[in-house]
This record gives structure tokens, sequence and C-alpha cells, in this order.
């Protein structure tokens, strides 16, 4: 007696990977970063809002956001040595709680105490920067790497489409609010952020009693940075684009709107549809595999170049309007990959303090370069600013791109890479 042998597809063949979504670990980890995200943004709107109603000047105002952004640049790099040093999940919690009890000192603050308030604002940056780095080294704990690109992606998604409907919904609750409410809900979205995810999976190497310095710690994070060719490379890339041309947009954009536009609208549609394509980029890079990953990426940074490139010459409102669509787009089309190759690449024991090091370079010059912006367009022209950004803009990430292991954003081939 023979019998026929069953033939099995090779769809069948192959193990169905469970959707991230799926997740109630990485849901509570999304949730808490999606709260997070909210409250940092939420945080300057709601005090430009105080702004308009007279409740404060924008002196004040000025003062806070410079607290803020003081309090975040110190604490990422506390908080990478911190969330490679102890439970990541701890970090996390320990920031979002100071952030959340530091929003009240700031509701209180209003009108009466601008220390009171500056204080409270370096304090809320601070919880900021220390949950940034923990939050990355999270993902890569409780996500597993096959999934990554997919969690990373959904990441970005939700702050995505915060930022577009967020100032829609915090104005409408401004008709019913006052700003001290306001910065009250902003507390109660970090204690979201602090007490909702849960606990990692085990830490690959066990914390010991005897550490070195902070100083120390955070050096072994930029000899592991050293150790990534591609990493280095990208992130000069990435700094010169955050500091060149998203800078010199934000304070070209709204001029060119008003004077050679004559209307905020094409300022108010760049935006919206800067954003529309970022959430564009993120749902296609949620499934995008490309051959050269490293190369694609940096290609889609590149493409940030044609927002100020747009804003040189005389073009129609379309122009100005694909452009940004075109800089959104392929700024996801980088972040993603780049969040998820650095969780794949980097020794698990040292993430946290590697991207604290992403964060301090592509973030922390961000505030300098757009301080010398206006002085910069002042002095040489404003076309000139624009055509030398957007050209840098396109340089960086070709650059980037001749570096060997920028290809896949991975070491060269023989290497060990080690997994989390």
């Amino acid at each position: 007696m023979t019998t026929t042998p069953v033939r099995i597809s090779e769809s069948e063949k192959a193990p169905r990977t469970r959707s991230v979504l799926r997740e109630a670990a990485f849901l509570r980890l999304w949730s808490a970063t999606t709260a997070s995200g909210l409250a940092t943004w939420a945080l300057p709107f709601v005090l430009g809002l105080a702004v308009l109603d007279h409740t404060i000047g924008a002196a004040t105002l000025g003062l806070l956001l410079a607290a803020r952004t003081a309090g975040f640049l110190v604490a990422v790099a506390i908080g990478g040595v911190l969330a490679d040093r102890y439970s990541r999940r701890a970090v996390v919690a320990w920031a979002g709680l100071a952030a959340a009890a530091a929003t009240p000192l700031l509701a209180f603050g209003l009108g009466r105490s601008p220390a009171l308030m500056a204080g409270a604002a370096l304090v809320a940056g601070a919880g900021q920067g220390a949950c940034r780095p923990a939050f990355q080294a999270l993902t890569a704990e409780v996500v597993d790497g096959e999934r990554r690109q997919q969690a990373n992606a959904a990441m970005t998604l939700a702050v995505r489409a915060t930022t577009l409907g967020g100032p829609s919904l915090t104005a409408l609750l401004a008709l019913w609010l006052d700003t001290s409410t306001l910065l009250l809900g902003i507390g109660l979205l970090w204690l979201i952020a602090a007490l909702v995810p849960g606990p990692g999976a085990p830490r690959t190497a066990p914390a010991t009693t005897e550490h070195p310095s902070f100083i120390g710690e955070f050096t072994e994070g930029l000899r592991e940075a050293r150790r990534h060719p591609w990493f280095l490379a990208g992130l000069c890339a990435l700094t010169t684009v955050i500091a060149t041309g998203y800078s010199a947009t934000g304070v070209a954009l709204p001029l060119i709107s008003r004077d050679r536009y004559g209307t905020q609208w094409v300022l108010a549609a760049a935006m919206t549809a800067y954003t529309l394509g970022a959430l564009a980029g993120a749902l296609l890079t949620a499934r995008l595999r490309p051959r050269a990953q490293g190369w694609t990426a940096l290609a889609g940074l590149g493409c940030y170049g044609f927002a100020p490139l747009s804003l040189v010459f005389d073009v129609p409102p379309a122009l100005v309007i694909t452009a940004y669509v075109l800089a959104g787009l392929g700024i996801e089309l980088f972040n993603v990959p780049w969040f998820t190759a650095t969780q794949r690449e980097v020794a698990p024991d040292k993430l946290a303090r590697v991207s604290a090091l992403d964060f301090l370079m592509s973030y922390g010059l961000a505030p300098a370069a757009l301080a010398l912006m206006a002085p910069a367009i002042d002095a040489l022209g404003t076309r000139t600013v624009l055509a030398t950004c957007a050209a840098l803009c396109f340089a960086a990430p070709a650059a980037a791109a001749l570096v060997p292991s920028s290809r896949d954003f991975t070491r060269r081939p023989g290497q060990q890479t080690p997994t989390a």
C-alpha cells in the first residue's frame, strides 16, 4: 500500500508571526510612550496659551522653554546611564513621576512666581529627557527582533497622530478649561507614562553592586557607539539635517508664508502636510524591508532638503506643500529603520547610553542652531541660508552612505552582532 505525500505550501511552512499590536506588554509600553509624547508636545503649546490670555509674558515663556530644554539635555545622559545600570522600567517610572509632580507647581506658579515655574519646567524637562533612552531600551526588551520595526512604526504613528490632532483638541479644551487645569491634565499624562508600562524582559547582563562614575559609564556608551561606523555616520547626517534644514525652515516658513504668500494658510498647510507625510512613512516602514535598508533610510533623510529648497524660489504654494509631504515621508523612512537597527546592533547592556547619545546630538544641538538661524538670515539673506541648508540636507546623508556599513545599518559581514 502506498500513500500519497501531502504537499505543504511555503506559506504553511513559514510560521506566522503574531502581530506586536496583540501583545499586552507592548500595548502598555505603547500607551506609556504615547502619553509621554503627548505630554511633551502639550507643555509648550499650553504655555503659549498662557501668553495669549496674558497670564504670563513672552519673556517668561522663553525662560520656561529654556529651562525645560536644559533639564532635558542634562537628564538624557544621566537617564541613559541609569537605564543601563538599573531597571529600565524603574527609570521610566521615576522620570514620569518627577515630571508629573512638576506640572502642579507650574500651574501654581502661573502669574505668581516665574522662578517657581522655571524650576518646575526644569524638572519636567529632566523627566522627559530621562525617560527617552529608557523607552528605547525597553522596546528592545519587550519586543523580539523580528517585530521591532513594526513596533517602532507603531510608536511613530502615535507620535505623528498626536502632533496632527493635538493642537485642535487642546484648543477645543481651552474653550472650557483654564490654563492651570490643562497643566494638571499634562501631569495626569505623565502619571500614565510612569505607571502603565509592564515590566521588561530579564536584563541580558546582571546589574553589579559596584559601578564606575557616571562619566565613566557614559564613556563606555561612547566606545560602544564607535564600534558601529554606520551609527556615527547616520548620527552626523541626522544632526546636520536637524541643525540646518529643520532650524532654517522653522524660522523662515512663517516669514515666507506671511510676506511672500500674504497668508498664514501656507504655514498651516505645510506643517499639516509634513505630519501627513510622516504618518504615511510610518505606515510604509511597518512592512517595508528594502534590500539596502540603510541606504534607503539615508535617502529618506535627505528628502528633508526639499523643504528648505521649496522656500528658496517663488513657487506656487502647492509645490511647497508637496515638498513638505516628501520631507515628512522621508524622515520616517529614516527614523523607524534607524531605531530598529540601533536596538538590533548595539550591545543590549549599553543600548540606553547609545540612545542617549543619539538624542543629545540630534535634538540637543537643535536649540543652539535655531538661535543662530535668525541672525544668519539677517546677515546673509533668507535665500542664501535656505539654499545652503538644503544643500547640506542632501549632502550629509549622501556622505553617510559612503561608509560601507551604512548600506544595511549593520557591521561588516563576519562580525558578530549582539542580540537582545
